[in-house]
């Protein structure tokens, strides 16, 4: 991991604390040259490819659709469904291709100045000359990395919840987009564009082979987080707590709920979820969360340690599956969960650190203690595989 004082090209000379602080979550940043001399894995007919792919999420954006403005149809597609298409006035976007192509994942690994289980996916779009989504607002921090051609981008503030949209589309469309005068650039391959959330942007492909790369985050909203954990906390309970008033005494009026009954039932629910390690446990869970969830291929049979260990001992590598997400966190100074889409196992803290940063998965894992069951447990679930087995 480069050090978080070194400036980096990534983020154009600025050392990962000056971005943070600076930038992340609060102000846009061009970054010419990010990725210098970056050539992009992929051209439009592999990108086309993957959207024809059955379990691949994919989406076309027409302008003018056959069937009205701004029209969206979801992949899979087929050879016909681009041979319909006009010249200009379109897009093609695919999520997650970083869990189905190994070059465009790799692409992750230079973000390690935020936290790696904030990451959701790597969506790759192309347009040809003109092509666009329409002047719209995210909720979520992206890196928009230029991978061909070239993209004009126009940035209009920060609208927050106050943005009005384009009513009865499939897209989040701004009624009104105003560009601000300074922010507005052609993007050359290479070049990155950093957007904190809640801020109006509008991309054009300025040339025919315009491919962009948008590196996302994972942002769940208050409701999400609200309804999830207490999903969580509920199966953890169970149904034998209950309201109780042992304390009960003869109400002045029947029927009046007092504020004495509101406040049995805040100090059950505080109870409940003002636990931070049981909040912690629930979090990473959540955050490694598979964003496909039938991704990850359990293994048909169990995995022996041993044979674990004598493969690695052999020469052999596991390696994260594609798509899989990996986090820890210290419980004490011999103990460590380490969470793994959206599943935990407790481990040694330092092998539970190179199961999520290191490199290479070989036989140095084997030094730590429990290595070899903890690992076939992860191989069981599908969360690693051996190198040469893995499909790509």
């Amino acid at each position: 991991m480069t050090s978080a004082n070194t400036p980096r090209a990534l983020l154009g000379g600025l050392t990962a604390e000056q971005f943070l602080s600076q930038h992340w979550q609060k102000s846009p940043l061009l970054i010419r040259g990010a990725f210098p001399g970056f050539a992009s894995p992929l051209d439009p007919d592999d990108l086309a490819g993957l959207a024809c792919e059955e379990g691949i999420e994919s989406r076309l954006v027409e302008e003018k659709g056959p069937d009205k403005a701004w029209q969206v149809s979801h992949g899979p597609f087929d050879e016909a469904t681009f041979a319909r298409l006009p010249q200009h006035g379109w897009s093609l976007l695919v999520q997650a291709v970083d869990h189905y192509v190994p070059e465009v994942g790799e692409l992750l690994e230079s973000f390690d100045f935020i936290p790696r289980w904030r990451l959701d996916d790597v969506m790759v779009s192309y347009a040809p000359t003109g092509g666009s989504v329409g002047p719209h607002v995210d909720q979520y921090d992206v890196f928009l990395l230029q991978g061909s051609g070239r993209r004009h981008w126009q940035l209009g503030g920060s609208l927050g919840s106050e943005a009005k949209l384009i009513p009865g589309i499939d897209l989040r469309i701004l009624e009104d987009f105003t560009v601000e005068s300074d922010q507005d650039w052609v993007l050359e391959p290479g070049d990155m564009l950093y957007l904190p959330p809640g801020v109006a942007h509008h991309g054009v492909s300025a040339s025919d082979d315009c491919l962009t790369y948008s590196v996302g985050f994972r942002a769940p909203s208050a409701d999400e987080i609200v309804t999830a954990f207490a999903d969580y906390v509920g199966e953890q309970i169970g149904e034998t707590k209950r309201y109780g008033d042992a304390d009960l005494a003869p109400p002045a009026h029947s029927s009046e709920m007092d504020d004495v009954a509101v406040e049995r039932v805040r100090r059950l629910l505080l109870d409940a979820i003002d636990r931070p390690e049981q909040i912690a446990q629930w979090f990473g869970r959540a955050m490694t969360q598979p964003k496909y969830l039938d991704q990850l291929a359990a293994a048909e049979t169990p995995t022996a340690p041993e044979a674990v260990r004598t493969m690695l001992t052999d020469g052999a590598e596991l390696q994260r599956s594609l798509g899989s997400r990996f986090a820890w966190r210290r419980l004490d100074d011999d103990r460590a969960t380490l969470f793994s889409d959206g599943d935990t196992l407790e481990c040694d803290p330092a092998l539970a650190r190179a199961l999520c940063d290191a490199t290479r998965l070989d036989a140095s894992l084997l030094t730590f203690s429990q290595a070899a069951e903890v690992l076939a447990t992860l191989v069981d679930r599908g969360s690693l595989g051996w190198e040469d087995t893995q499909d790509h």
